[in-house]
């Protein structure tokens, strides 16, 4: 991925507070599944000055932010199907995306990656799935 920053007197003509500079995002991607190869360009804006974040520094966070959305977000959707569900009276849509966090999170914490395989095996499994939590059987 490469990040090409645009003129930052190019803000100027944005109605757009805060924005500091307009930058290119030109990335290779590659489906895993598939092999299928595709070049795609995008746009963004920063708030970001150029003397703190030059085209090789807003790379990296774009990178870091992928990162985050790859570990969490991509899981919550794909794994626990959360773009699937019909529930969308507050708060009630936000405490489940919590429960969702705490579960990946409790699974990283206990070396568990693969977080599909990991959730299918604690639901065949429950007393595992309690233990990640310190309560255990007592008899």
């Amino acid at each position: 991925m490469t990040a090409a920053v645009v003129e930052a007197d190019l803000c100027a003509y944005l109605a757009w507070p805060g924005a500091r500079q307009i930058l290119r995002i030109e990335r290779r991607v590659v489906v895993q599944a598939t092999g299928e190869v595709r070049e795609e360009t995008t746009y963004g804006i920063t708030s970001l000055a150029r003397e703190g974040a030059n085209a090789r520094r807003l790379a990296r966070y774009l990178r870091q932010h992928w990162r985050i959305e790859n570990r969490s977000h991509w899981v919550r959707d794909v794994t626990f199907q959360e773009d699937a569900s019909r529930v969308r009276t507050a708060p009630i849509p936000q405490a489940l995306a919590a429960i969702r966090n705490t579960v990946i999170g409790l699974l990283h914490a206990h070396g568990r990656s693969r977080i599909k395989a990991a959730t299918l095996d604690l639901q065949a499994n429950p007393w595992d799935a309690l233990a990640l939590l310190g309560i255990t059987r007592d008899y």
